[in-house]
Order: structure tokens, then C-alpha cells, then sequence
């Protein structure tokens, strides 16, 4: 039974539903109450009959009053429908899918009380309902034709070749039937339904005698109709037609016209009716059929065209039905054959990618078009047309151009198949190779390094190598290793190794960027995330897109390539680059390279055994096994990270073991070939050299002493010109003494450690290394004999390159001895000295002397990298976040590395003479030649214009030149007091070091506090100082007031005087600017080791990350920005002179001095300084305390120094608008200077000036508006005369003002009485002038503009005080001499008292119109 709620009858209650306990009797109790109740059912049973059968019957329930009765002997055929209320007719999706719309759903028609069931029954198509309906065809007029007779016992075996499969839905016999009555000429038998066109065109079902002639007659009468119609009725029937028909059909027949086929072109062009073959007539259909073997052919139906536009003709009037089906077989590349199989349907969009591509064409446009590259990664120039095998042409946007573009690459790299995936990776590898060698600067837009780094190439290649393909994984390696690596800066390191310092090297990390912490704004300190939690949460893209190589770390790339190493087992290609991809991020990150399991194992285990088989074949087909130079140089970069990753390279993974397997013979004996033995040994020597400079591996020493030995005495012999692997012997020979000189260093160290340790009482002192002075003084007569015999070789020209590639090894050496020789307990002074004049006299004179060097030195300019920084080559493509060295093509331009530089070679010469006339003063004058030769003076006064800018891409060559110029500076040092030539370019030689000082970078502070305390000081260098120069500023003053009749407060001194007191002070200067750089004690120390060779106490050979200079350019700025820091941002400038820290006063007037001497004598040094930089510095003297400028040393050279700024020569360039240095804007700045003023001046004249000059003309108005607006109140004491002022007056008047409310400011400080001449005479002076022309002013302006003019005028016609309104309105021009400061015309002239009496009428007549 079925339950329901009477929900009329509150008192009825609710019926509750049957339940399991329930028995019969409860049923039967709850269905007497239900049917009592009269609640409706909630379901209802309808009887429907079988219509298929032809049964009759009606609905059950209440259709039939409740009951009906039924046929019994159809009841059992009766189906039963049960109806719920408020179902749904349409089952729900189960798909998140949309649900698909029908094209022609909307157009049924539906009622709301049209039965479901009713509907499926009208449309259930039984068999009886068709069986009913049968309708004899009539066949009285079809013809009967019986099969052809022959002579054969059995017919034909049917082959399938002999029919056309392009007739389909016909069995084989019926198809063969019918090409035999179609070549008998008669009819078939039946109408032929698989061809592509409507039967109707060919009359087939029409119930006439001769359908087959029906349509032609019905194609003439509609011809006839339209040839008898003008063309307004024809375009009359066209529209009614349109608005009879569907607009959606319209569309749907629009939109397959639009897609119609445009193979077809010939047959296309022809318009219709024009020729019998496009109006198609029967016969001529017939018997191409019939010729083709009843394969008939035909185009797409081609859709009829609604619209025209309107100046378009209309088309001809000859319309006929027949142009629908045309026949392409004329228009195709090729002729289908009916033995192709499955070719029965012609497909002509598909056929049209047969055809010729079209010669590519450049655009007509001067836009850029895309670059599209081969698969060598070169760039396919636009025109250019390539012939088709290659492989470069693709079904892409440009079909007709050949090669990919960055974007196909990227998407055929994700290809399925493998080929195309390695085809993608090789390609993009190519590309990088080429854009890092810097060969697509000249002729692509952009860079393509970051193009593809924004596209998302790092993680393309990420996903590339987890690829289980090896080929696919080759290919993503080799092009990691293409984006990483640039095989030309290795070897531009490999090539300085053997420089001074040239073991040392910056980290490739990028530049520091301050990120944006929006997320940490506002909230306390505890709350903010630290460093390494905001690191832990940026995504791997935010990663990657600061620092490339922090990115693939992110990323897993490490256990990746070892798993590639431990399993792949790869070629020996993919091996050497994973080991130099290792190098590159050893460079960035070493501890990543070192803490990762098991990968430095692996490489030392499979690539660096301690024993090994000589390979079958010179190319083994696997380096799995054999010692390689890349692993080598992989751990050689490691070492140079610091001593304890060395150390432990060197004890826990054994490489110390290793060393003797490859150093203990000759190259040609290590079962390799040859070439790899080169490399490896050389890389031993170098990793050797790197240890030796900690002080490590120096037992090996000992033990391969032997060793050694034998290869010093083979040098000449394995220099032969005759080896053809004389470069790799060359490096070989150099790492040899980059080793013994690291060595050398060491051993000197030995003395002074073992007494240190001795002296240390317990204290924690390095321990001294094994070897001693005793173990190397033996190397040096050998090395020296031969420096000898390369001197000499210079003058053979097959030897020359040979000799000066060595010699700067061999001179660094001998530096490095004779420099420890002279701590030595056995340093015999005396036979010292005669050694010292011997090797001047007999090697270092002579080889400076030569010509060859002397041609090497005239390249000095040339090959500079601080001279050249704007005239230099374009630098290959290198990104922020993947910094390089831009070194590629250094061997084919000029350079520092280049093999014409003379830098190695005079930087160890330089370092040589250094020490040499340390310990033997007296050879410093038969080395001024140097000093004074042409191309050294030359390029020390390109050095002094230099402004050089620091970058990753030359700090590493810029840090050699700083060692060359450090050491011409101190050997001038050393000549400047005794040999009065090189006294006369002391200036010189100063501007350079004043220069020198700011460009020093991390690694080099000894040399900055060595330029500080020997040089830059020294009244030697500043001649000036005592050859008449003060009393030359004196004279130049003098000349200068009686010019320009300006003289200054008679109290003030002369910059003479202060110059001239300046030199005297210079020792105490130099103490206070030493002082205030004793923060960077720590890092003098450190780099004073490296520099000096104390191996022992030398942490890492990896420089400082580059952030900066190491001294910022405004350091003659430091004691004053170090006192505001201190005082003037914690006191808010409060303090005076008594409260500042100890000694403040005196660091103040140093300071001040210092800057008057360099802005008068050395002005160059400080152009890098800007001058609102300068201006803003200086103003540090009037925050830091209430009462320093008050002063009176502080004060003269303050109104030195402003005068010098306020130079007619200086004013121009003194530019506010722009934000100073370490400043958000000027503004801010002169805000506080105006609080300061307004608090603690006293009307000082000095302090009036300093905040007078920002309000020039040419300045913003901002600053004028906080004067006349937030800081009226000082014009009372700015007491500043025009006399006082050494700022013209013009500058403040002219142009006129056009600032509106600053002009209704000053109109109101005059009339209020705030600003008088007598409390501020420059700025009443101003204000009078721009009312003046404000007023008076006739030009075209605004409403609002000219009514201000109007009522200023009429306000100041009516003032009450006589002065000011004839100030106002008599005023002519700025005069200092005279009362009031300017000049006033006697009466108002002509076209001022015309104006004046224009505006007094209006005023007149609009109050008459009021009244």
C-alpha cells in the first residue's frame, strides 16, 4: 500500500509508515484508515494498451472513474505505468560535462499535457507499423535487361581491383552489374544512392517515364524564368526568400559555404554557365562516368552565397543547380587509381599540403618578425629559402619559412616521440650556446637567454631529465650544460691562474636584490617570518627567477645528475658535462655539491681511481674507470671554497692518494691519451697549488721532490715549438709554478709559526707545516737560470709568444722568494743586496728595455678595461640571475687576457720591484723609466677620467687591473721624494689613487688602507700644497671680486688661507679618516694575508660575495654622515658642540678640510660624486648639532666650501629635482633643514644662505610653498643680503612664477607685514618681483588666472600702506647697490597705468551694475 499525509486535517495526524515489526493486521488497519481519510494517493497506476497491436483501452484510476473494466483476454498483455510526482523526465548527468544542445530541439513543438508515453509510442516504430504500410513500387515502365551472355563455361572470378571502391553501400556483384549496362549504354537497374550529390539532380525516384531527362527540363524552365526577370525582381525573390527561410538555416548554410573547399581553384575562378563543363550536362556527366568505370567524382556541395556587398555586381543570371557537383580530379596533384586502397574518397583540404610551398616573402612592415633557427642553432634570415630534405619546413604558422621558432621548440620538446623530443633539446641547446657566445646580439631584439628563462626552460630541462630515454636525457643534460656553463670564461680562468692572486675568484652568485616584505608590514618583530622560513616558502619559480642555479638546487638536480652518473652510466659527452655543469654550481655553492649523498664518491670512485687500464681506442666508448681533467677541476674548485672543504677533500675522500698516481711520472707514461694526460696533471697542479696555499699538502712536496725536479729541468724541452700540444704543455708548465710558488710562500711561514707557537703559552696558533725554508731554496737557481734563458728568447720570433706567456710565472716566483727571504733568520743583507743588483742589472733592466715588451706596453690603453667601459665591446647575453664573465671571443679583441695584454707581465714585474726595492731602496731610480714612459702616462690619465661601473661581467678582470695600478702607485711612492721627473706628474699620480680608492673590491681592502696611509695623504703627492698654490686661489679671488664687484663679509678668511691650513693638517687628516675606516680592521687582515702570501693563516681563496666597494664613493663624506648617524637621526639634531662625542669637533673641521683641499685641486675625483649629493652631505653639519656651525673653524671652511658650490661654473649642474643618493628626495631633507633653522639659527647669515639656495627658480615649487607656508615664521630672521648671497638674484626671479598659490603666498607676506626688507631682504626682493609681473601681466591665461590678476591688482591700488603699493606696483628690476635692493620707475610707464586704470573701470562699472 502507498502512504500519504493528509495535510488538510490537522487532527487526522500524520501517517506513519509501515514497520518490520507490523503484522497483517496492522497493515490492513493503517490502509482502512488511509482510504477513509480521502488523502490522494501518492502514486497512481495507469493501464495503457499495446497501440502495435491494435488494442483499445482506457487509463485506470481516475480516467475511468476510479475503476474501469478490461478486456480479459488482453489483460495479460497490458503494461503497467507508475507515475511519481515531481521526477524529473530526464535522468540526471553523471558527467560534469555540460549537457549537449541539439540543433533543432528547439524547434519541436510541445505541450504541457502531452503524455511522455503517448510521445514514445508515436514514435516507437514496430515492425508491424512498417509491415502495415507497405507500398507496391510500380516497375510497369522499368525496363528489364538480362545479364550479358559469353563464352565462357563460368563467369569471371571477380577481382577486387576491378571495381570502384568509391561506390559504397553496394555489394560487389551490384557494382559490377552496373558497369556492365553502363558500358552496354543502359540504364542500371537501380538509381545509384553513393554519390556524393543529392539523387534528385539526376532524377532517380521520380514516378515519370523518362526521369533521367526530368531535371535538365526543369534546369531550362527555371532558366527561362530567370532570364525573363530584370534583376530588382530577381533581388526581390533572393530577399523573400531569405526572410521565408530559418535565419538558422540561413547561418548553418552560410557557415558551410565558408567552409567549403577551396581546392578547386581553377574551377572556382570560371563563374558559372560560362562553358558546358561547368554547367555539367547529363551527357557529358555520363560519359565521364562511364570512361572512369562508374566511379564518379564529385566536389563538395558548394553552398549557394547569400550576401554581397553593396558595390559588389550581383552574380550572372544564368543560376543553374547543376554547378553543385563538380568534378576535381582536374584540379588535384594527382589522379586517384582504383587499385589504391581506402582512397575512394577524394579529401582536396588535405590533398592542398601537396603542393608547393611558396617562396617566403618579407613583410611589408618594419615590425620584427619571429626568429626562426636550424638545428645547428643558427638564424634562418626571413628570405632565405631552403629546400624542403633538409627537414626545416613544418605544418606551422609560416608553412612557406623555413625552421623553428623558440615557441615550436618549447612544444615539440614535450613531443611523444622520442626523436622529436631529442630533435627539440639538441636544437635549444645549440641556441643557448650560440646566444651565450653572443652571436644573435647584432640581429635579434632582446635577449634570448631571458626569453627562455621566462618561458620556463629550467623547468623544461628539469623535466627532460627525468626522462627514462637515455638519448632524451643526453640531450637535456648537454642543454643544461649549455645554459650554465660557458666554456670561454673557464678557460679565461684557467688562463689568469698562474697571475698574482689568480688562484683567488669571486663567487658567481647575482647581485643582492631587497625583496618586497608586504606580508611582514606591520607586524611586530616577533611575528616576522626570518630569512630562512621566507626562503622555505618561495615556490621554486620565485626561486629560479632570482637565482638560476638556487633554483635547480630547489629543484633536486644534484641527486638527479648523481642517479645519472650511478645508473645511466652515460657516454663519456654527457660525464664531462655533468662535471662541468658540477663546476658551474661549485662556483656558486659549494657546501650544496659537497653535503650531497653520495655524488662526490661517485665522482671520485668512477672518474679519479687510484689505478686504471689503458684504454682500447684514443675515443673510449666509456670514461667510467679513468682518471678525467673535469673531475679534477671540479674538486680544485671545491678547494678554493676555504681550507676545511679542502682539508677535507685532501683526508676524508683521499685525493691526497690520488695526486702521487698522476704527479710521480711523465704524462706520456699515465696510460691515457695524450691530451687527457695533459689536462689531468695540470689540474693536479693546480688543485696542489690551491692546498699549498692553505698550507696544506705540503709532505708531497718532499716526497715528489724528485719529481719535481725532473720536470723543471724538461721545461725547455717540453716547450718545443716542434710538440703539436705545446698550449696544453704551456698551462702545464704554469700550474708547475703557481704550485712552487704557494710552496715557497708556506715554507717562508715555517719560522714564524714554530716561534709564534713557542711564544703562545697555550694560546690557539696554527701549527707550522711540514716543509721549511731549507726545502726550497734550492729551486730558486734553477727558476732564475731559467728567467735567463726566456729574457733571451725574446729576441728570437718564433720563441717570443713562448717567453712571454712564461716569464710572468717566473717573476711572481721570484717575488715570492725574495719576499720570504728577507724573514728568514738566514737573510745575509749584504750578499742579498749584490744579488739583488746582479738580477736588476743583468734580467729585470733588460727585459724592460726590450723592444718586444716595449711594443707590449704602448697596448697598455688599449687592453685596459677601466679606460675602455664605454668604447668596449658589446657584452654576450648574460642575465641578473646567471651572472657570467663575459669572456667569449676574448682571444680575438682586445683585452686584459688577451695574448697581445702587457697586464700579467707588468703586474709581475711591478709586484717583483715592489719587493726588490724594499729591501734594496737604491734600485727604485733605475726603474723611473716605467713611471715615465708615454703609454704608462698616457693610460694613468685615462685612469684618472675613468668612471668605471662594477658588474659580475669585469669584476674579475678589474681586480688584476687594480693590482697593476696599486703597484705603479707605490713604485711612484718610492720616486717621488728623490727623482724630481717623477715629481712633476705627482698630481697625476694622486688623481689616480684619489680615484683607485673607491673602485677597490671585496678581497682588496690592504691595498685601500695602504693608498690611505702611504699616498693620498702625503703632501708629496699634493704639490700644490707647497709650490704657491694657496696663494694662487688667493690671487684668483682677488681677480675674481674686482670682476664682478662682489665682495664677501670681511670677517670670513680667504680659501687660501684655509688651503694652506689644510696642508699643513694633513697627517692629522689622514689619523681621522684612518679612524673612521677601523670597522673594516678585520677585512684589511684578511685580504693583508692573501696579498702578502701568509698561507697559513689564509682561510678561502673564494673572494667576498660582490655587493659593492669596498670604500663607497663618497668617503671624504664619512666623519659627517658617521656624526649625523650618531647624533643628528637619535637627538634630532639637539646636541651641542660640548654634548657630541669626544673629538666630533676636530673629525668635523678634518673633514671639511679635507673636502676644500680635493674641490679646489683634485675637483676630478670628486665628479663621481654628485652635486645635490655633495650638498646634502654637507648639510649633515647644521642636523648633527644646534651649535657646530656655529664654529668659527666650521664655519670659514663652510663658506668655503659653499662658495665653491655656488660657483657660476657649478650652479648649473647642482640639479635638486633629482633624489640624491641614500635620500627617497631632497625635499625631505630641506624640511629638516628648515625645522633646524627655524629652532636653533639665530638668524645666522651662513646657515640663511645654506636654506636661501633651494629656492631658486628652477627648483621645484614645493620647497618655495613650505617656506611661504609650513615655515613663514623664519622670514623674520633670514636676515641674508644680496651682498652676502654669492647666488646671483636673476636666478630667483627669473622666469616668472606660475605657480598660483605660491603667488597668492607671497601677495599675502606682504600685505600681512610677515615679510619686510628689513627682517629678509632677497626673498622681499623676490616676492616683489613675481606680483610685480604677476599683476602687470598681459598674457593669455586662465579665467581663474586673470581674475587673480584683476583682484591682486585693485587690492594693491587700495593699500593703506603708501610704501609697499608703490614698491608693488613701481617696481622695475633687482639692483644690490641700491636701498632696497631694486630699482623703481618713477610713475607707472604708458601700458602698466593703461592696465591698471582697465581694471579700475571694470571694477567700476560691474559695482554701477550691482547698485
Amino acid at each position: 500500500s502507498l502512504r500519504s499525509v493528509d495535510r488538510d486535517d490537522p487532527d487526522a495526524g500524520m501517517l506513519r509508515r509501515p514497520k518490520p515489526s507490523d503484522c497483517e493486521a496492522d497493515l490492513l488497519r493503517e490502509q482502512e484508515k488511509f482510504l477513509t481519510s480521502g488523502a490522494p494517493a501518492a502514486a497512481n497506476v495507469i493501464r495503457r494498451p499495446d497501440k502495435r497491436r491494435g488494442e483499445a483501452g482506457g487509463e485506470g484510476g481516475e480516467g475511468e472513474g476510479g475503476g474501469g473494466e478490461y478486456n480479459r483476454e488482453n489483460e495479460g498483455r497490458l503494461r503497467d505505468v507508475v507515475t511519481i510526482e515531481d521526477l524529473p523526465d530526464q535522468l540526471p548527468s553523471l558527467t560534469p560535462a555540460p549537457p549537449k544542445k541539439s540543433r533543432f530541439k528547439a524547434s519541436h513543438v510541445t505541450f504541457e499535457d502531452e503524455d511522455a508515453g503517448e510521445r514514445l509510442d508515436h514514435h516507437d516504430m514496430h515492425v508491424s507499423a512498417v509491415l502495415s504500410r507497405i507500398v507496391e513500387r510500380d516497375t510497369s515502365s522499368t525496363p528489364i535487361s538480362l545479364p550479358a551472355f559469353t563464352g565462357m563455361a563460368f563467369p569471371k572470378a571477380l577481382h577486387r581491383s576491378e571495381t570502384s571502391s568509391q561506390v559504397r553501400n553496394k555489394s560487389i556483384f551490384a557494382r559490377q552489374i552496373a558497369a556492365q549496362r553502363l558500358k552496354e549504354g543502359k540504364t542500371p537497374l537501380h538509381c545509384p544512392t553513393a554519390v556524393s550529390c543529392r539523387s534528385l539532380l539526376f532524377g532517380q525516384g521520380l514516378g515519370a517515364p523518362d526521369s533521367s531527362g526530368e531535371p535538365m527540363r526543369i534546369h531550362r524552365e527555371n532558366q527561362a524564368k530567370l532570364q525573363a526577370m530584370s534583376q530588382s525582381e530577381i533581388l526581390q525573390e533572393q530577399k523573400k526568400l531569405l526572410c521565408q527561410l530559418d535565419p538558422r538555416l540561413v547561418d548553418f548554410v552560410r557557415s558551410r559555404k565558408a567552409q567549403s573547399v577551396p581546392s578547386s581553384a581553377s574551377a572556382s575562378k570560371q563563374p558559372w554557365g560560362e562553358s558546358s563543363k561547368d554547367n555539367f550536362p547529363l551527357e557529358n556527366m555520363s560519359r565521364q562516368s562511364a570512361s572512369s568505370g562508374a566511379a564518379v567524382h564529385f566536389q563538395k556541395p558548394r553552398e549557394v552565397e547569400m550576401e554581397r556587398g553593396e558595390d559588389q555586381p550581383p552574380p550572372p543570371l544564368r543560376v543553374s543547380l547543376l554547378p553543385f557537383c563538380v568534378n576535381s580530379e582536374m584540379d588535384l596533384l594527382l589522379k586517384p587509381q582504383k587499385e589504391w586502397v581506402h582512397m575512394d574518397k577524394l579529401e582536396p583540404e588535405k590533398l592542398e599540403w601537396m603542393r608547393d610551398l611558396p617562396a617566403p616573402k618579407r613583410k611589408g612592415t618594419k615590425k620584427a618578425m619571429q626568429a626562426r633557427f636550424d638545428f645547428t642553432g643558427s638564424l634562418i634570415p626571413p628570405t632565405e629559402d631552403l629546400p624542403t630534405h633538409l627537414g626545416l619546413h613544418h605544418h606551422g604558422e609560416e608553412p612557406e619559412r623555413a625552421g623553428y621558432s623558440l615557441q615550436e621548440l618549447f612544444l615539440l620538446s614535450r613531443s611523444q616521440l622520442i626523436q622529436q623530443r631529442s630533435l627539440a633539446l639538441g636544437t635549444l641547446s645549440n641556441i643557448l650556446s650560440k646566444a651565450r657566445a653572443g652571436e644573435y646580439l647584432s640581429v635579434l631584439k632582446g635577449s634570448v637567454v631571458s626569453t627562455l628563462l621566462d618561458a620556463g626552460l629550467l623547468f623544461l630541462l628539469r623535466f627532460a631529465l627525468d626522462d627514462g630515454v637515455e638519448g632524451v636525457m643526453s640531450a637535456a643534460v648537454h642543454a643544461l650544460k649549455a645554459l650554465l656553463v660557458c666554456e670561454d670564461d673557464e678557460e679565461c680562468l684557467d688562463c689568469t691562474f698562474s697571475w698574482f692572486r689568480g688562484l683567488a675568484s669571486f663567487p658567481l652568485l647575482p647581485s643582492a636584490q631587497e625583496e618586497e616584505e608586504e606580508e611582514d608590514a606591520g607586524l611586530p618583530e616577533s611575528m616576522k617570518f626570518t630569512a630562512k622560513e621566507k626562503e622555505e616558502r618561495k615556490t621554486d619559480h620565485d626561486v629560479a627567477r632570482q637565482d638560476v642555479v638556487k633554483g635547480l638546487l630547489k629543484m633536486k638536480l644534484l641527486p638527479r645528475l648523481r642517479y645519472i652518473l650511478e645508473v645511466f652510466r652515460p657516454s663519456p659527452r654527457v660525464v664531462q658535462d655533468v662535471l662541468q655543469i658540477l663546476t658551474r654550481i661549485a662556483r656558486h655553492s659549494s657546501s650544496s655539491v659537497l653535503e650531497c649523498p653520495r655524488l662526490m664518491e661517485t665522482v671520485l670512485s668512477e672518474f679519479l681511481p687510484a689505478s686504471w687500464t689503458a684504454p682500447s681506442s684514443s675515443i673510449p666508448q666509456s670514461v667510467y674507470g679513468l682518471p678525467l681533467a673535469s673531475a679534477m677541476k671540479l674538486l680544485r674548485v671545491l678547494a678554493t671554497s676555504g681550507r676545511h672543504t679542502c682539508a677535507r677533500l685532501l683526508n676524508s675522500l683521499a685525493v691526497k692518494e690520488h695526486l702521487p698516481c698522476l704527479l710521480s711520472t711523465e704524462p706520456s707514461e699515465l696510460l691515457l691519451e695524450p691530451t687527457e694526460a695533459l689536462r689531468i696533471t695540470t689540474e693536479a697542479y693546480r688543485l696542489w697549488a690551491v692546498a699549498a696555499g692553505y698550507g696544506q699538502a705540503c709532505t708531497l712536496y718532499i716526497d715528489l721532490y724528485p719529481s719535481l725536479a725532473k720536470t723543471l729541468q724538461s721545461v725547455h724541452t717540453a716547450l718545443a715549438l716542434s710538440d703539436p700540444l705545446l698550449p696544453l704543455q704551456l698551462q702545464r708548465v704554469l700550474a708547475l709554478l703557481s704550485l712552487l710558488t704557494q710552496v715557497t710562500h708556506t715554507a717562508g711561514c715555517h719560522r714564524e709559526l714554530q716561534a709564534g707557537m713557542v711564544s703562545s703559552q697555550g694560546e690557539e696558533c696554527p701549527p707550522p707545516p711540514p716543509v721549511s725554508w731549507g726545502h726550497v731554496t734550492g729551486l730558486q737557481p734553477s727558476l732564475l737560470g731559467h728567467l735567463r734563458g726566456f729574457v733571451k728568447n725574446l729576441d728570437n720570433p718564433v720563441q717570443k709568444d713562448i717567453s712571454l706567456a712564461v716569464i710572468p710565472a717566473y717573476l711572481v716566483y721570484l717575488e715570492a722568494y725574495y719576499h720570504q727571504l728577507s724573514r728568514q733568520n738566514c737573510f745575509k743583507p749584504v750578499e742579498t743586496l749584490q744579488e739583488l743588483e746582479r738580477l736588476a742589472s743583468e734580467v729585470l733592466l733588460p727585459l724592460l728595455s726590450h723592444h718586444v715588451v716595449q711594443g707590449l706596453i704602448k697596448n697598455l690603453k688599449s687592453s685596459s678595461v677601466v679606460c675602455n667601459v664605454e668604447s668596449s665591446h658589446q657584452d654576450p647575453e648574460t642575465t641578473a640571475s646567471l651572472p657570467g664573465l663575459a669572456c667569449p671571443g676574448w682571444r680575438g679583441r682586445p683585452g686584459l687576457v688577451a695574448p697581445s695584454s702587457p697586464f700579467p707581465l707588468l703586474t709581475a714585474l711591478g709586484l717583483l720591484l715592489e719587493t726588490l726595492t724594499g729591501i734594496h731602496k737604491g734600485l727604485s731610480y733605475k726603474f723611473n723609466s716605467l713611471l715615465l714612459s708615454e703609454p704608462v702616462i698616457g693610460y694613468l690619465r685615462g685612469c684618472s677620467q675613468a668612471m668605471p661601473t662594477l658588474s659580475h661581467t669585469r669584476a674579475w678582470l678589474v681586480r688584476h687591473e687594480h693590482h697593476l695600478l696599486y703597484l705603479l702607485l707605490r713604485l711612484a711612492h718610492r720616486l717621488v721624494s728623490i727623482e724630481p721627473e717623477v715629481a712633476k706628474h705627482a698630481s697625476l699620480y694622486h688623481q689616480v689613487a684619489l680615484v683607485l680608492l673607491p673602485w677597490l673590491l671585496p678581497g682588496s681592502e690592504y691595498l685601500g688602507h695602504e693608498l690611505l696611509s702611504t699616498i693620498i695623504f702625503n703632501k708629496d703627492f699634493i704639490s700644490e700644497g707647497h709650490s704657491g698654490g694657496p696663494e694662487a686661489v688667493e690671487l684668483g679671488e682677488l681677480r675674481l671680486q674686482e670682476e664682478t664687484h662682489h665682495h664677501t663679509s670681511p670677517s670670513l678668511q680667504t680659501v687660501g688661507a684655509l688651503l694652506r691650513e689644510a696642508c699643513i693638517q694633513l697627517p692629522s687628516i689622514r689619523g681621522c679618516f684612518l679612524t673612521h675606516l677601523a670597522h673594516l680592521e678585520s677585512s684589511v687582515l684578511t685580504s693583508r694575508d692573501a696579498l702578502l702570501g701568509h698561507s697559513p693563516w689564509i682561510s678561502s681563496h673564494l673572494l667576498p660575495e660582490l655587493t659593492g666597494p669596498t670604500v663607497p664613493s663618497d668617503w671624504p663624506f664619512l666623519p659627517l654622515i658617521s656624526l649625523y648617524e650618531r647624533t643628528g637621526l637619535s637627538d634630532g639634531g639637539g646636541l651641542q658642540v660640548e654634548d657630541l662625542p669626544h673629538g666630533a669637533l676636530q673629525a668635523v673641521t678634518h673633514c671639511l678640510q679635507w673636502l676644500l683641499l680635493l674641490e679646489v685641486w683634485r675637483e676630478e675625483a670628486l665628479k663621481v660624486i654628485l652635486p645635490v649629493a655633495k650638498l646634502a652631505r654637507l648639510s649633515c653639519v647644521f642636523l648633527c648639532s644646534s651649535d657646530l656651525f656655529l664654529e668659527r673653524p666650521v664655519q670659514k671652511l663652510i663658506w668655503g666650501l659653499f662658495r665653491l658650490l655656488t660657483r657660476r661654473s657649478k650652479l648649473d649642474s647642482l640639479e635638486l629635482n633629482v633624489p640624491p643618493p641614500g635620500l627617497a628626495s631632497f625635499q625631505d631633507l630641506y624640511t629638516a633643514l628648515l625645522s633646524q633653522y627655524e629652532a636653533v639659527s639665530f638668524g645666522d647669515r651662513l646657515f640663511g644662505c645654506w636654506v636661501l639656495l633651494p629656492l631658486q627658480r628652477r627648483y621645484s615649487a614645493t620647497m618655495r610653498l613650505a617656506v611661504f607656508g609650513e615655515h613663514v615664521g623664519m622670514l623674520r630672521s633670514l636676515g641674508v643680503t644680496m651682498e652676502q648671497l654669492s647666488i646671483p638674484i636673476e636666478r630667483f626671479t627669473s622666469p616668472p612664477e606660475d605657480s598660483l598659490p605660491l603667488l597668492h603666498l607671497y601677495f599675502r607676506s606682504l600685505v600681512m607685514g610677515t615679510l619686510k626688507p628689513r627682517w629678509c631682504p632677497v626673498l622681499y626682493v623676490v616676492t616683489l618681483s613675481h606680483v610685480n609681473t604677476f599683476i602687470f601681466s598681459q598674457d593669455a591665461a586662465a579665467q581663474e588666472v586673470e581674475a587673480a590678476r584683476h583682484s591682486m591688482l585693485r587690492k594693491i591700488y587700495y593699500l593703506t600702506d603708501k610704501v609697499l603699493r608703490n614698491h608693488l606696483l613701481l617696481f622695475h628690476l633687482p639692483q644690490q647697490h641700491s636701498e632696497f635692493g631694486f630699482d623703481s620707475y618713477e610713475q607707472l610707464p604708458p601700458i602698466k597705468a593703461k592696465r591698471l586704470e582697465s581694471v579700475l573701470k571694470q571694477q567700476d562699472s560691474s559695482d554701477g551694475k550691482g547698485d
